[in-house]
């Protein structure tokens, strides 16, 4: 496995004024060599004016939050790192790696989750190169690595969770989404790890059933949504009910037997659960005859 290794390359300010002094210093020899018919002193200058101009090639730039790969005919001699115009030997091929903070989204993924009903998914990962080595020689071409690999990653995420949780304390992937976003980063980030790259975070973007499903997983939403909330109903009804006949029991200023006590809690319940208003009627009687 190859490692990276910064390279330490001269400054091409520097580089740069000491190139244009050789190259003027050996134009003037030439001139002077060919005005007095020196032909050995006029080669000699006419071979620094050409190493000069070669030299030109050897200047190349690195932006913030870049580096420059170095290669000698095929092999590795280290990364440029240092900010600037830079100088090194002009044989060395310089590719451009940006260490930049950059984010990917996966595809609208078909997959089927741990209960086999069929979903869609998609994530947004966001990384960097850390390992200029590692991207380029790792791997054959570190960005299609990177989609491939999270889309792998997202569908083998799916596969170990339902879409949702069906019994209270289990996770799922609508209702966990921070457990599933550090699951989903450290599978991605492993995948990448190879390639020299670093997941800073890996979340879901999209999370839909798939349409041949949609319309009978909302009826099921929907029936499991209006169970919840009449059970918080009757809860809360059975509350009120217990708290109206133990202030009526403490203020004693009406008593009731258990049928009486039996017909209020009726009423109440009736009232206080119906998904109507109540319709009053008014007993001119009595309970007894």
């Amino acid at each position: 496995m190859i490692r990276e290794r910064e390279r330490q390359t001269a400054s091409g300010l520097l580089m740069l004024v000491v190139f244009l002094i050789l190259t003027a210093v050996a134009a003037l020899g030439f001139i002077r060599a060919v005005r007095a018919d020196d032909v050995g002193v006029a080669v000699v200058c006419a071979l620094g004016i050409g190493l000069s101009s070669l030299g030109l090639a050897g200047f190349f730039t690195v932006a913030p939050n870049e580096g420059r790969v170095l290669q000698l005919f095929g092999a590795y001699r280290g990364t440029a790192r240092q900010e600037g115009l830079r100088w090194a030997n002009p044989f060395y091929t310089k590719k451009r790696i940006s260490l930049r903070v950059r984010n990917f989204e996966s595809a609208h993924l078909k997959v089927n989750d741990t209960d086999g009903n069929p979903i869609e998914i998609a994530a947004i990962v966001v990384w960097r190169v850390v390992d200029t080595a590692e991207a380029v020689f790792e791997v054959d071409d570190y960005e299609h690595y990177i989609k491939v690999q999270t889309e792998s990653a997202v569908r083998n995420l799916a596969t170990h969770y339902p879409y949702d949780a069906h019994l209270e304390g289990h996770l799922s992937l609508r209702g966990s989404t921070d457990e599933v976003a550090k699951r989903l980063k450290a599978e991605v980030h492993d995948r990448l790890a190879k390639a020299g790259v670093e997941v800073i975070e890996a979340r879901i973007s999209h999370l839909a059933y798939a349409s041949e499903i949609a319309a009978a997983m909302l009826r099921r939403q929907q029936a499991g949504a209006i169970i919840a909330a009449r059970q918080k109903i009757v809860e809360g009804a059975v509350g009120m009910v217990e708290m109206a006949l133990d202030m009526l029991s403490k203020s004693q200023r009406v008593t009731l037997d258990e049928d009486r006590k039996a017909a209020m809690v009726s009423n109440l319940l009736v009232v206080l659960c119906a998904d109507r208003e109540a319709q009053p009627v008014v007993n001119t009687g009595t309970l007894y005859q």
